[in-house]
């Protein structure tokens, strides 16, 4: 597998590029929109083709590069059924979305958002905003809940091998990856701790809403359409 991390600074997003090395089939994972044309001319020189989108869930900190790197490349975006209406292939829990000879498996992960899911492909883990490096997403807005991202993250991601790589959605402190194994032992609101502790704690944070909130969820249910198409 060809694969490469790629990171919006603004946002603190990972974006990240996957391709089968014998068909040349390559998918982005939560493309960022001011990072499209980065990442198309990536595809080029590496000598790929794009033809899959996966997005972890609706975002609210950022817009999606997946609608138009969808109109640039004909792409299908895949994401979660409880998710954006716009997108091409629905997945649920436990289907497997095929990238050449790669095989990509959905894994439903909600409580950050009802719609969150993340992506295991050859030992590496992409948890979107479920589970971050040495942290989790925040559950306080688009039908987030404490209780189950504890649930999917203790009984969906920490039952998969140590030394699965843990590759987060998003990164505010240098931290590019991790393990299931460290975040099992060293995540300071999981590794220990019990279902209730980790509700009062997420339920006890006062954060303010994200910068991008009011313009980012319309936007990324429309694929990162930010207006509306002309009635030409």
């Amino acid at each position: 597998m060809l694969f490469r991390q790629l990171f919006d600074a603004e946002t603190s997003t990972y974006t990240y590029l996957l391709a089968d090395e014998a068909s040349r089939a390559a998918a982005l994972i939560d493309p960022v929109l001011e990072q499209v044309e980065r990442d198309l001319k990536l595809v080029e020189e590496l000598g790929l083709k794009l033809v899959l989108v996966l997005e972890t869930h609706v975002h609210a900190d950022h817009v999606t590069g997946a609608g138009a790197l969808r109109e640039k490349t004909g792409a299908t975006v895949a994401a979660s059924a409880r998710g954006a209406p716009c997108v091409n292939r629905q997945v649920a829990h436990g289907d497997v979305v095929r990238l050449g000879n790669l095989e990509v498996k959905v894994l439903e992960t909600p409580g950050h958002t009802d719609d969150s899911l993340s992506f295991l492909c050859e030992g590496r883990l992409f948890t979107g905003d479920a589970l971050l490096v040495r942290a989790t997403g925040r559950t306080d807005f688009q039908n987030g809940d404490a209780g189950q991202l504890y649930d999917a993250i203790t009984s969906r991601l920490f039952t998969l091998p140590e030394d699965t790589v843990v590759y987060p959605g998003h990164d505010y402190a240098g931290h590019a990856l991790s393990t299931i194994g460290e975040e099992k032992r060293h995540n300071p609101r999981l590794a220990g701790k019990t279902r209730e502790s980790f509700i009062s704690f997420m339920e006890s944070r006062q954060l303010p809403p994200p910068k991008k909130l009011d313009v980012a969820v319309p936007a990324n249910r429309a694929c990162g359409r930010t207006e509306p198409r002309s009635q030409a």
